[in-house]
């Protein structure tokens, strides 16, 4: 499968990580460009992180270890919170904007980042070649996360662990789902490089197949004006060792 692939070594840097940084490209994929809500969402996330999101991520991947692929990466401000158990981190991004941003980022994280061009929807990655996936703020904008979540669980080996954070469909019917219904059919996904405030990500988590162990509901931020991507979960899913968990 085409992608390109950014190998943040290089030869003689004397690093105890390995050496930093090479480049090399291979058939590069078509871009999903959006470069007005790259540079939007490189400040978003920012205020984000300092208004909790930090702790959210650092949360979300705690204890993992092995090779993770991260989908949906961005500007790589999860890179810093990746525990030093993780052998490799494998991060997908397609935005070229929040690509080279993500490459910067990876050169200070403290475990072996490699950023590479690709979707969701066609992961550069074999038949579980992963012990985890992350995905954070990401499955809202995917066309088809049907799609993508079935390619998550092929990279992943039975028994890895999907972990998640993304804000999500409000879970009562009345007011906010509404207001949620009203921003996705007008302005909302032109804003937001196509990103859709009602999804029921649970559910399509557990349709994908996987065995969700640990989901949490919350208001993000938890002060301030509520808007339509208030609603968050975050939790871990499990891949099953055999179709006849599903």
């Amino acid at each position: 499968m085409p992608f390109t692939v950014y190998n943040l070594r290089d030869e003689g840097s004397g690093d105890p990580a390995g050496p930093r940084p090479t480049v090399s490209t291979e058939d590069v994929m078509p871009a999903r460009s959006h470069p007005v809500f790259a540079r939007v969402y490189e400040r978003l996330s920012l205020m984000m992180d300092r208004a909790g999101g930090a702790e959210h991520r650092h949360d979300l991947v705690a204890g993992l270890s092995g090779r993770v692929i991260e989908i949906g990466a961005g500007n790589g401000r999860m890179f810093a919170h990746y525990p030093p158990a993780v052998t490799e981190v494998v991060a997908v991004e397609p935005e070229p904007r929040l690509r080279a941003t993500a490459i910067t980022a990876a050169r200070t994280a403290s475990v072996h980042v490699t950023v590479v061009d690709g979707l969701a929807e066609a992961l550069p990655a074999t038949d579980g070649e992963f012990d985890a996936a992350v995905v954070a703020l990401v499955l809202c904008t995917v066309p088809d996360p049907a799609a993508a979540l079935a390619e998550i669980r092929r990279a992943l080996r039975p028994g890895g662990e999907l972990r998640f954070f993304e804000h999500v469909a409000a879970e009562q019917p009345g007011g906010m789902r509404r207001v949620q219904r009203l921003a996705d059919a007008t302005l909302w996904p032109k804003l937001f490089a196509g990103c859709r405030t009602s999804r029921d990500t649970a559910t399509a988590i557990s349709d994908a197949g996987f065995l969700v162990e640990y989901l949490h509901r919350f208001r993000f931020p938890t002060t301030g004006p509520s808007s339509p991507a208030a609603p968050h979960i975050s939790g871990r899913a499990v891949n099953p060792a055999n179709e006849s968990a599903r």
